[in-house]
C-alpha cells in the first residue's frame, strides 16, 4: 500500500469514507435497455468534499482505492475539483467499487459492487495522520460504519473515542441498509451511538422514523440531546436545526426542479458546513444548504455546479416571504 502523494496542510474539512467509479445511463430509461454508460466518480463523502471547495474552502478527502483505472479516475477527478487527495492510500491488491444507477419511474435505484473493495480496509490507523488534526471539521457518514469491521473501528475512534483532538466531528447517519446485511448487524444501535457522540449530525425525518421510530423532528431532538448542531431534513418541505439548547429553526426548501434525488443529500451538508465555517447563523447555513441541494435536484450528477457566489448571496438576503415564493429552475 502506497501513498497517493506527501500530505500538504490546511484543509478546512477533511471528509472520510468511500468513493467509487459510477457508470450511468445518458437518459430515463432502465439500465437493462442502455447500449452505453457514462463514467464518473460518486461517494457520500467525497461529494461533500467537491461541494465544499466549490463554495471557496480547503477540503480534503481521505480513503483507499485500488491501483486501478478506477482509482485513478477518482483521484484524477477530485484533484481536478481542487479537493485534496495526497493522503489517500492506493492499495496494490484490492479493487476500487464500482456502483450503477438504473432510471425508473420510481425514482433512480443504485447496485453497488463493493465488496472487498480497497476501502472497506480502512481503519484506526487513518486517525494517525498529521492531517487529520490541522483540520476545522471532520466529516463522516453512516455508511462507512456498515463497510467492515476495521471501518466500524475507524468511525467509532473518530466519533465517539475522540482519538483526533481539535477538530469537530460532522455525521451524516446515511442510513443504506443494503449495507448491513450481516447477521450480527445493528444499524440502529451503532448509528444512534454515532449520532449522540457528534458535534455536526445530519439526519433525515424519514431514514430516523425507520431506525428508530422517531416520526418528528422534536422525537429526533429529544433522542439525540444534546448534539451542539443537529439539522433534521424533511426532503421536499424543508430542514429544521436545533442547536445545544434546544431552539427549533425551520427553512422550507425552495421549489426546484426534481431530475434526481442521489447526491442531495450530500450537497446540503457541504451548504450547511460552508456556513457554519463562514460563520453565519442558523437560517443561513441552513439556507445555503437548501441552494446548494437544489443544484444536485436538478442534474443526474452527483456533485453540481455551484452557483456563483453573487448570486447565493442575493438569495441569501432574501426575506421569509421571498425565499418562500424562491423557484429554482
Amino acid at each position: 500500500m502506497t501513498p497517493a502523494g506527501q500530505e500538504r496542510s490546511g484543509a478546512d474539512v477533511v471528509c472520510i469514507g468511500e468513493t467509487m467509479a459510477m457508470l450511468s445511463p445518458p437518459d430515463a430509461r432502465p439500465l437493462a435497455d442502455q447500449p452505453a454508460l457514462a463514467l464518473a466518480v460518486g461517494g457520500a463523502e467525497s461529494n461533500v468534499a467537491c461541494g465544499l471547495v466549490g463554495l471557496g474552502h480547503r477540503a480534503a478527502w481521505l480513503s483507499r482505492v485500488g491501483d486501478d483505472p478506477f482509482g485513478r479516475r477518482i483521484l484524477a477527478d477530485l484533484t481536478a475539483r481542487g479537493v485534496d487527495v495526497t493522503a489517500v492510500e492506493v492499495d496494490p491488491v484490492r479493487q476500487t467499487g464500482v456502483y450503477f444507477k438504473d432510471p425508473g419511474p420510481d425514482g433512480t435505484g443504485i447496485h453497488y459492487y463493493r465488496r472487498d473493495s480497497a476501502a472497506t480496509l480502512m481503519g484506526p490507523g487513518i486517525a494517525g495522520l498529521p492531517l487529520l488534526r490541522r483540520a476545522r471539521v471532520l466529516h463522516l457518514s453512516g455508511i462507512t460504519a456498515a463497510l467492515s469491521g476495521s471501518c466500524a473501528e475507524l468511525v467509532a475512534d473518530l466519533v465517539i473515542r475522540r482519538t483526533v483532538t481539535g477538530p469537530a466531528v460532522s455525521f451524516d447517519v446515511n442510513h443504506r441498509s443494503a449495507l448491513w446485511r450481516q447477521p450480527s448487524a445493528e444499524p440502529a444501535r451503532v448509528l444512534l451511538a454515532l449520532a449522540r457522540a457528534a458535534d455536526i449530525v445530519f439526519v433525515g425525518r424519514d431514514e430516523a422514523e425507520a431506525l428508530w421510530g422517531t416520526a418528528t423532528p422534536e422525537k429526533i431532538r429529544d433522542l439525540l440531546a444534546p448534539a451542539p448542531h443537529l439539522v433534521v431534513k424533511d426532503a421536499g418541505h424543508g430542514a429544521t436545526a436545533y442547536d445545544a439548547a434546544g431552539d427549533p429553526v425551520f427553512v422550507p426548501a425552495p421549489r426546484s426542479r426534481v431530475v434526481e434525488r442521489v447526491g442531495a443529500g450530500d450537497a446540503f451538508a457541504a451548504g450547511y458546513l460552508s456556513g457554519l465555517l463562514e460563520g453565519r447563523d442558523v437560517q443561513g447555513r441552513l439556507r445555503l444548504g437548501h441552494l446548494v441541494a437544489a443544484e444536485t435536484l436538478q442534474t443526474t450528477q452527483d456533485v453540481p455546479a455551484i452557483p456563483p457566489r453573487r448570486d447565493l448571496d442575493r438569495r441569501l438576503a432574501l426575506d421569509d416571504a421571498a425565499w418562500s415564493a424562491l423557484r429554482l429552475h
